[in-house]
C-alpha cells in the first residue's frame, strides 16, 4: 500500500526541483502544511514569487483537480497575498497547473490549465 503522506513529500520534492531548474528559484516545503491549515505546499526564497502553491499527487482525478484542491489553495493564496496555482499530477500523466485566468489576462473570468513549462514562463513574465 502506498503513503500518502509520503507520496505527497516525494513530489513536493520533485516540483521543488524542477521549479529550480526552470526558474532558478530555491523552493523548500513549508512544515506548517501538516499542522495548521491555509499554507502553501512549498515556499520561494524569492519574496516576488506571484504564486501560492498547492501540490496534488493522486493516481487519478478529475481534470483540473479536485474542486476541494482548488479552494484550498484559494484560502492559502489570499491569507499569503499572492496568486493561488495548484499543480496536479495523476499517475502515467503530465504535470499540470491551474490557475486563475486574471493571472496571465486583466479582467480575465475562470480559470486556466497549463503544462508546467507554459506555467513557469507565466511566471518568468510576471517576476
Amino acid at each position: 500500500m502506498v503513503n500518502g503522506r509520503n507520496k505527497g513529500a516525494s513530489y513536493e520534492r520533485e516540483i521543488a526541483k524542477m521549479l529550480f531548474d526552470e526558474l532558478g528559484i530555491s523552493f523548500k516545503r513549508d512544515l506548517e502544511q501538516y499542522r495548521a491549515g491555509a499554507h502553501a505546499d512549498l515556499i520561494a526564497d524569492d519574496p516576488d514569487f506571484p504564486f501560492t502553491l498547492e501540490l496534488k499527487r493522486y493516481k487519478d482525478g478529475p481534470i483540473g483537480g479536485s474542486p476541494s484542491w482548488w479552494a484550498q489553495v484559494e484560502v492559502a493564496a489570499e491569507r499569503e497575498g499572492k496568486i493561488p496555482c495548484l499543480i496536479y499530477k495523476y499517475d502515467r500523466k503530465q504535470n499540470r497547473c491551474v490557475m486563475p485566468l486574471s493571472a496571465v489576462m486583466d479582467g480575465g473570468q475562470g480559470k486556466i490549465e497549463t503544462d508546467l513549462e507554459t506555467f513557469c514562463f507565466i511566471t518568468r513574465e510576471k517576476m
